[in-house]
Order: structure tokens, then C-alpha cells, then sequence
């Protein structure tokens, strides 16, 4: 049997095909629901219903991972050449015969391609955004350029999903697809920020010191997505199974040099040989360092948000979602990672994002609205 092409387009068009089937219906129910409202609450909802599926986009990828179904197509954008898994049943049989536990079985293909029709919907649904806005762009005053830079963001996700399965799993690229889903679903806050001012919402004041913290907390955040999605693409989860402690250890032994080697293939260090067990502690043990700072971070905050009216919800999501993360963090390690709590800890650190991106701006701080206030006067 000769070789599989890892870039095969032939079936390009049949799969964007199935992503507009994917789309059609969130885009009639926007339509339905919405169609005598003004442009600016059309594009509202539709930006709203993206994030919403991109989140379940961003929950389903964690699943196709924690699954191994990541190559459960050797080949992109289809399958063995075929727009589904049913046009590759021979293939599949084929190396699921050669390698029953291996990488292809017919599951693992319905769970990959699954994961790529939701994709391609989202595409769609974020390119209808970006043409609506720009057709209407006399008759809403947020800037167009949201929408294209999200689509553009979106394209280069695509890039990145299939670089995941070229390159075999390679973790700083599993790693950046990650971090991409996740930064898509605070373009898409964003924008839901800005259509909800321009139908009247003003901005939140916070003090300069709470507006640094929340800022702050934020970037704190992106460092400890970037640690787990290192975690979790190196299979490190189970180098500690034991808490607080790791190994019956305070400071077991680590090899940071070549945990976070970050440029080199699944398994291997930065010599080239297999990556040793102290560099998986290593990656493991950063993560759980840093996830100290950052619940302390959040419930501080949370506490600080929860005494200004405006900001008692996000608060409160912020204190649930924190806790959310350290008991399934926890899970994670002393059970065997099971999948459950796997991927409700990554679902948890995509709402995180959604929940502090809203904060951030749909908040001004006092100094900078009274100097806008100024400047307008």
C-alpha cells in the first residue's frame, strides 16, 4: 500500500460543503429571531452563537486530544483522501489491523473528523460575520476590522490544525492550537463587548489599581493556559500523582533544561534522545507552581470585583471557575487523569478566558475615563 499524502485537497470542497451544512442552522435561528432588529443586534447575537461554538469547538478539541484521536486521520483536511471516515474504511480497517491500538481506528477517525466539520462550521459562521459587517459597515459604528482579524485569526487555526497532524502531535504546535482556540474566544468577546456599546451599554469604571490587577490577572492567566497546554501535549499530567506533594516529595528531581526545550518532537528532549521522567516532572511541577499564584490571584479579585455591583456575576463566575480548575486539576493527577476531568479542566480554562476577557473590556479605568471625558468636553 503506498503511503499516505499528508496534504491531500481533493477533498476540500465536499468538507466545506459540510461546514456550511454545520452553519446553516445557527445562522437561521439568528435570522429567525432576529430578523426586525437593528444591524448592530443582528451582528451582536451572531458574534454571541460564534462564541458559544467555538467554546464547544475549544471543549471537542480537548476531547479529540485526551482521546488520542489527534491522528485518527494520518492526512488533512479529510480522511485517507475521503471528506469522512465512511470513504476510508478500507484504510482505516487496514491500519487498525496492523496497529490495534495505534493511532487510526475507525472511532478515533469519526472523532477527528468530527472535530474538522465543527471547525469548518465555525469558519463559516466567522466568514459570514466578517462579510455582514463589512456590507453594513455605514449602519454600525464597531469598527470592521473585529471581524477580519478574527477571521484572519481563525485561518491561521486552521494552519495550525493541520501542522497538528503533519507534524505528528508536535507538542509546541498542539500547544500554539490551544492557545488559538482560546485566543479566538476573546476576539469574539471583544466584539460582543463593543456591539453591546453601541446599543447604549457604557463602560464599567474601575480603579487604576483594579483596573492593573484585573489586567494583571489576565496575563497571569495566558502564562498558566500556555504551562497546562504544555502539560497536557508532552503527557505529563501523571509525572506527579500525588498532592500536595509530588513523588513524596516537596522538590522531586527535574530537569527544566529539557522539559521546556519547547522546539522538538513528541517524546524526545532536547538531545534528540527519549525525554526523561525529571524533565515530565519538570513541566508538571511548573504548572502546579504557577496554578498556587493564580488561585490566589483570582479569588483576591473576585473578592475585589464582588463589592462593586456591576461586577458581582463575573466575580462570582470568577471564584466558581477558579475552584472549578483546582479540583479538576487535582482530579487530574491523583485519579489517573480521567477523561472526564481532563476535559472539563480545559472547558474551565476556556470560560476563564470568556469570563475575564468581558472584564476587560467592558471596564475603563477612573483615570483613563476622566481623561476621555476631557478630551470630549
Amino acid at each position: 500500500m503506498n503511503p499516505q499524502n499528508l496534504y491531500d485537497l481533493s477533498p476540500a470542497l465536499r468538507l466545506m460543503i459540510m461546514g456550511l451544512v454545520v452553519a446553516v442552522g445557527p445562522l437561521a435561528w439568528v435570522w429567525v429571531r432576529n430578523k426586525n432588529a437593528p444591524v448592530t443586534q443582528r451582528l451582536r447575537v451572531l458574534t454571541l452563537v460564534i462564541l458559544f461554538l467555538t467554546f464547544d469547538l475549544v471543549i471537542f478539541g480537548a476531547f479529540t486530544r485526551l482521546t488520542d484521536s489527534g491522528l485518527g486521520c494520518p492526512d488533512w483536511p479529510g480522511c485517507y483522501g475521503s471528506a469522512s471516515p465512511v470513504g476510508a474504511q478500507v484504510h482505516i480497517e487496514a491500519a487498525q489491523t496492523a496497529m490495534p491500538t495505534g493511532p487510526v481506528t475507525h472511532s478515533k477517525a469519526w472523532i477527528e473528523m468530527i472535530h474538522r466539520y465543527l471547525a469548518t462550521g465555525v469558519g463559516v459562521l466567522i466568514l459570514t460575520l466578517t462579510i455582514t459587517s463589512w456590507l453594513e459597515r455605514k449602519r454600525t459604528p464597531v469598527s470592521v476590522w473585529w471581524p477580519a482579524a478574527t477571521l484572519a485569526w481563525v485561518c491561521l487555526q486552521g494552519a495550525f490544525g493541520a501542522l497538528t497532524v503533519t507534524m505528528k502531535l508536535f507538542p509546541a504546535i498542539v500547544t500554539l492550537h490551544l492557545l488559538g482556540g482560546l485566543v479566538l474566544l476573546a476576539l469574539l468577546r471583544a466584539q460582543a463587548v463593543r456591539y453591546a456599546r453601541a446599543q447604549g451599554a457604557s463602560a464599567m469604571l474601575l480603579s487604576a489599581g483594579l483596573r492593573l490587577a484585573v489586567v494583571a490577572a489576565f496575563a497571569l492567566l495566558w502564562v498558566q493556559i500556555a504551562l497546562g497546554g504544555w502539560v497536557s501535549t508532552n503527557y505529563a499530567v501523571l509525572a506527579c500523582t500525588d498532592f500536595p506533594g509530588c513523588q513524596n516529595s516537596l522538590w522531586p528531581a527535574m530537569d527544566f533544561l529539557q522539559g521546556f526545550t519547547l522546539w522538538r518532537e513528541l517524546g524526545a528532549g532536547h538531545d534528540g534522545a527519549n525525554i526523561s521522567f525529571q524533565a515530565l516532572t519538570a513541566i508538571h511541577y511548573a504548572h502546579r507552581l504557577v496554578a498556587y499564584l493564580v488561585v490566589a490571584t483570582f479569588l483576591a479579585l473576585a473578592f475585589c470585583l464582588h463589592r462593586i455591583p456591576a461586577f458581582r456575576t463575573p466575580a462570582r463566575w470568577l471564584a466558581g471557575l477558579i475552584l472549578l480548575q483546582a479540583v479538576t486539576g487535582i482530579s487530574n493527577a491523583v485519579l489517573g487523569w480521567p477523561l472526564f476531568a481532563a476535559v472539563t479542566h480545559t472547558g474551565g480554562a476556556a470560560a476563564l478566558v470568556i469570563v475575564l476577557s468581558g472584564v476587560v473590556f467592558s471596564s475603563r479605568g477612573e483615570a483613563f475615563a476622566a481623561h476621555a471625558s476631557k478630551s470630549n468636553a
